[in-house]
């Protein structure tokens, strides 16, 4: 067999240089201790004090409450839900996106928060009402779904804000990336908003 080539090695070695040095998502949840510039001060669910950097164009959002007769064919929403035994995703909450945050975390994929969870981010297609709740259909690049979302699942959707809900005590969510020298870097933080706290 014929070595590779050093040109070859060398597409490689740099494409692992890559790979080491892409920034590791982070999920922090918990509640505002501080602001302090573009420094925002979290303390986690486990007691934890982080501290994440937000670009200077960061993005905030509230979010607010809705219902299930609030979604509409056509909406991209997440739902975090539970794969039952009989192979039904159950919803745990679902998500309506604003229109600039439509095709983020497209897909369907494995949702640690809970016990075979599934995560799944789509464009409406039905919702299928029924006395004890419903049924959402959902396309999404790679596939389609449903789940089925009872009258006690929280539906919430995300609306635009600024950076005056993050004050002390507030609670946040934020996916920041992981710099190599360790520190966090967020470009869009979700925030409570008149007592309506973010999927924690």
């Amino acid at each position: 067999m014929r070595a590779p080539s050093f040109v070859a090695w060398f597409v490689l070695l740099l494409a692992g240089a890559a790979a080491a040095q892409a920034p590791e998502n982070v999920r922090v949840a918990g509640t505002v201790e501080a602001l302090a510039g573009n420094v925002l001060e979290v303390k986690t669910k486990d007691g934890e004090a982080v501290s994440v950097t937000l670009v200077d164009n960061a993005t905030v959002y509230g979010v607010e409450k809705r219902t299930l007769g609030d979604i509409k064919p056509g909406d991209f929403v997440a739902s975090g839900g539970v794969k039952a035994g009989d192979g039904q995703i159950r919803a745990v909450e679902v998500r309506i996106f604003p229109p600039s945050l439509r095709g983020v975390g497209e897909g369907q994929r494995p949702w640690s928060v809970k016990t075979d969870g599934v995560m799944t981010n789509a464009t409406v297609g039905t919702v299928d009402r029924t006395p004890e709740g419903g049924t959402i259909h959902v396309t999404y690049k790679d596939g389609q779904s449903e789940y089925s979302v009872a009258p006690d699942v929280p539906v919430l959707a995300y609306v635009d804000a600024d950076r005056t809900l993050l004050k002390p005590g507030a609670a946040v969510l934020v996916f920041a990336q992981k710099q190599a020298d360790g520190t966090l870097t967020t470009s869009r933080v979700t925030a409570e908003k008149d007592g309506v706290k973010p999927p924690m």
